[in-house]
C-alpha cells in the first residue's frame, strides 16, 4: 500500500463538522462502549446496508460523509439531516475520481474517527467458462477499491480525535466455497483476510480494524439471487448488530450465528461440506 496523502492543518471548511453535531453526543467521542459523536466516511451508501447504517448512525449522533454512485437515495437523507451528512458521490472503480475525493475530503474536514466500507458488487460464475472480465469487475469493487480507500482515509484515520477504527464489510461466503461463488466468495475472502492484516500493521497507528460477516440481507444485491437463503435478514436488523459491534470494537462482527457456525463447522470438516453438502446446493436444487 502507498503512503497516504498528507494533510494540511485543518480543513478549509469555516467549522469543523464536530461543531455540528448535538452537543451531548459531542462529548462522547469514540470510547469503546459507544458509537456516537465520530466523524465517519461511509462508502456503498445509497442502497442496502451501506444506507441503513447512514440513516441509524446519524440518528446515533455522527457526522456521516456519504460516498456511493446513485447520488438520489443519500440526497434524501441529507435533506432530513443537512447538518450531519456531507455527499462526495463517485463510482468506486473510477480511477479518475480519486484524487478528487482526496480534495473534497480535505474541504470538509482533517480527521476521520471512522472508515466504514459498505460497498460491494456481486456477479456469479455460470458453467465455470471462462469469465475474466467478470472477475476483474467483482474484485475491482469487492478488494482493489477497498484498498484505495484505505489509502485515501488513512491520513484522516491517524488525525481521530481518540483511536482510528476501520470496519469493512464483508461476507459469511468467504468462510466455504459456494457454487457459481468464484468471484464474489474469493473477492470477499480476499477482503478479509487483508483487514485481518491491517489489524496488525496499523496497531502502532492507534487504529484498530472490524471485518463484518453478514450472512444473507434483504438488499438489492440479494434480490437478484435465484436460490433459498436461510437466515435472510433485513438491512435494520443488520444494521443494528453492526453498530451493536462497531460500539465494543469487536475484531469479527458475525451474523447470524445460527448460519455462521455451521459455515464455520464446514470450513473445518471440508471433505464432508465438499463431497457431500456443497454438491446439493448448485442451482438446479434450492438451498
Amino acid at each position: 500500500m502507498s503512503n497516504s496523502p498528507e494533510l494540511e492543518q485543518g480543513a478549509t471548511n469555516m467549522h469543523s463538522p464536530r461543531e455540528r453535531l448535538p452537543k451531548d453526543s459531542r462529548s462522547i467521542g469514540n470510547a469503546r462502549g459507544q458509537c456516537r459523536g465520530n466523524i465517519i466516511w461511509l462508502t456503498g451508501a445509497s442502497s442496502g446496508i451501506g444506507l441503513q447504517l447512514a440513516k441509524d448512525l446519524v440518528a446515533e449522533g455522527n457526522f456521516v460523509i456519504l460516498s456511493g454512485r446513485n447520488k438520489a437515495p443519500m440526497e434524501v437523507l441529507r435533506q432530513e439531516f443537512p447538518n450531519c451528512i456531507h455527499i462526495i458521490d463517485f463510482d468506486l472503480s473510477d480511477t479518475n475520481a480519486w484524487q478528487d475525493v482526496t480534495l473534497q475530503l480535505k474541504e470538509v474536514t482533517d480527521s476521520i474517527d471512522i472508515l466504514i466500507m459498505a460497498a460491494g458488487v456481486c456477479e456469479y460464475v455460470n458453467d465455470c467458462r471462462p469469465a475474466t472480465d467478470l472477475y476483474r469487475r467483482v474484485f475491482e469493487i469487492n478488494f482493489f477499491a477497498a484498498v484505495k480507500t484505505v489509502e485515501v482515509a488513512l491520513g484522516f484515520l491517524t488525525r481521530a480525535q481518540n483511536r482510528g477504527y476501520i470496519v469493512g464489510v464483508g461476507s459469511l461466503s468467504a468462510q466455504v466455497g459456494f457454487s457459481r461463488a468464484q468471484a464474489y466468495g474469493a473477492s470477499k475472502a480476499a477482503f478479509e483476510y487483508w483487514l485481518d492484516c491491517l489489524r496488525i500493521d496499523l496497531h502502532a497507528k492507534n487504529i484498530d480494524v472490524s471485518v463484518v460477516s453478514p450472512g444473507f440481507v434483504d438488499t438489492p444485491l440479494t434480490k437478484k439471487n435465484d436460490f433459498s437463503m436461510p437466515g435472510l435478514m433485513t438491512v435494520e436488523d443488520a444494521s443494528e448488530r453492526i453498530i451493536n459491534g462497531m460500539s465494543h470494537r469487536k475484531m469479527h462482527i458475525r451474523f447470524p450465528k445460527r448460519l455462521f457456525w455451521p459455515l464455520r463447522l464446514a470450513s473445518i470438516f471440508s471433505q464432508l461440506w465438499y463431497k457431500r453438502i456443497a454438491l446439493k446446493l448448485r442451482r438446479q436444487q434450492s438451498l
